[in-house]
C-alpha cells in the first residue's frame, strides 16, 4: 500500500512539473505530510526527480520552438554551483526551520500567482472582446 502512495506522489509531482507549475510544490508536501518522509529527504528527492522532468520539458519546448537558449550558458554555471553549495549548507539547518521556510515560500508563491492572475484578467477580457 505504501508503494502506491509513493507512486501517486511521484505521478502528481511529475504531472504538475511537466505542466510548468513545479512538481515540488506538490511532491514535497505529499512526501512529508502523507508519507512521513523527513523534510531534508523530501527536498532531496524533489531535486533529484527534477532532473529528468527538466530534461523532458526542455526537449518538448525545444521541439515546439519555445526555447530561447541565448542566456542559458550564463545561468547554468552559477545555478549549478549555488545548488551544490546550498545543498551542502542546508544540511546544517534544523528540519523545523527548513519546513517553515518552505511553507513561507509556498505562501509567497500563492500570493504572487493570485496577483499575477488578477493583473492578467482585464487584459484577457479585453482580448476576448476584440475577438
Amino acid at each position: 500500500m505504501r508503494f502506491l502512495v509513493y507512486l501517486a506522489a511521484g505521478a502528481a509531482g511529475g504531472l504538475l512539473g511537466g505542466m510548468g507549475m513545479g512538481g515540488g510544490t506538490v511532491l514535497i508536501p505529499i512526501l512529508t505530510v502523507l508519507c512521513g518522509v523527513p523534510q531534508h529527504m523530501a527536498q532531496s528527492v524533489n531535486l533529484f526527480s527534477f532532473l529528468p522532468m527538466a530534461l523532458f520539458s526542455l526537449r518538448i519546448h525545444a521541439k515546439n520552438g519555445l526555447l530561447d537558449a541565448r542566456g542559458t550558458p550564463w545561468m547554468i554555471v552559477p545555478a549549478s554551483a549555488l545548488s551544490v553549495l546550498f545543498g551542502i549548507l542546508v544540511q546544517e539547518v534544523a528540519p523545523a526551520v527548513l519546513r517553515t521556510c518552505f511553507g513561507v515560500f509556498l505562501c509567497a508563491l500563492a500570493v504572487y500567482q493570485v496577483f499575477g492572475a488578477l493583473r492578467a484578467a482585464p487584459a484577457q477580457k479585453k482580448q476576448a472582446k476584440s475577438n
